[in-house]
This record gives C-alpha cells, sequence and structure tokens, in this order.
C-alpha cells in the first residue's frame, strides 16, 4: 500500500488489520445490522449535539462511502488508469435526505450494498486484488480497498455505540 493512504487511513485499517477479508467483511457486515436492529425512526433522528449527523444520517454515509469504495475497486481491479477525484463526505450526508427515509429502509439499504460489496469480492480473483489505482491523489489497492470499506463501517459503528449510546 501507499504511504500517504496508510497514513490518511490507518484509523480504520487498524479495526480489521487481522483476517481474511471475506470474513473481515461478513463480521462487519453482521455486527452493523445487529447493532442498528434496536433503533427506530425517531431515535434514528437523533444527534448527539446540534452540528452533529444523525443516527439515520451516519448510516447513509455508511451507505454511500461503501458505493464508492466498490466502485474505486472495481475500476482498478478492471485495470482503468483513470485517476478518480475524491468526495466531499459532509455534501453527499446533506443532500442524502436520510432524516425522511426510514431507518428500515436505510438498514435494508446497507445490508444490499454489503452483501454487492461481497459479491464484487468473490468476483475477483488474485491478480486484480493485486491491482492498484489512484483515488483523491493518493495510491490505492483493490484489496486495501476493500478492507477499508470494512474498517470505516466498523468506526462508524464505534461512534454509534459511544456518542450516540446505539448498542
Amino acid at each position: 500500500m501507499n504511504t500517504d493512504f496508510d497514513q490518511y487511513f490507518q484509523h480504520y485499517l487498524k479495526l480489521v488489520q487481522a483476517g481474511p477479508l471475506l470474513p473481515v467483511l461478513q463480521e462487519t457486515h453482521e455486527e452493523f445490522m445487529a447493532q442498528l436492529a434496536g433503533v427506530d425512526d425517531d431515535r434514528g433522528r437523533y444527534r448527539y449535539a446540534p452540528d452533529k449527523w444523525s443516527i439515520k444520517e451516519v448510516v447513509a454515509h455508511v451507505i454511500d462511502t461503501e458505493r464508492i469504495f466498490a466502485y474505486r475497486a472495481l475500476r482498478f481491479a478492471r485495470q482503468d488508469t483513470t485517476a478518480l477525484p475524491g468526495y466531499d463526505e459532509n455534501h453527499f450526508v446533506e443532500y442524502s435526505g436520510a432524516d425522511n427515509r426510514s431507518i428500515a429502509g436505510l438498514k435494508e439499504e446497507f445490508d444490499l450494498v454489503r452483501k454487492a460489496s461481497i459479491a464484487l469480492y468473490k468476483s475477483f480473483d488474485d491478480r486484480m486484488l493485486a491491482r492498484q489505482g489512484t483515488a483523491n491523489n493518493m495510491t490505492i489497492g483493490v484489496k486495501p480497498l476493500l478492507y477499508l470499506m470494512a474498517g470505516h463501517g466498523r468506526h462508524h459503528g464505534n461512534i454509534l455505540r459511544e456518542r450516540y449510546g446505539v448498542q
């Protein structure tokens, strides 16, 4: 992995360092789904501070980011050398409409997106997993992107637990 990438995303990667990728993706999927099981629509609008995202917005952010990481992984696995831009997560959340959606719909969407990400991973062979590309001005490998996907979800699950009281 690229040093810039390692430094930028180290806090996510540390959350999923150990183990083969498929079980990590499956485990973090199950964890996040279980964590959201007790959240209803009223609770989903909770913000621990006025300028912070709601629980629903956190879930929408995890979904959006997973899609972006999967798209990058697909492009790089297919040897697309186009440098991909970063994205502004705050802008995405602002225009997500998450607070107007049902928590059940957001949970279902996360479930489907993660299952699609797992299917994408299973479609890659070792050569594809070893490929790299450029996103957000950093060199990033396909396999690290998939670990990052799992670590990002776990990171936000930890935030939901610690700051929002979602167990």
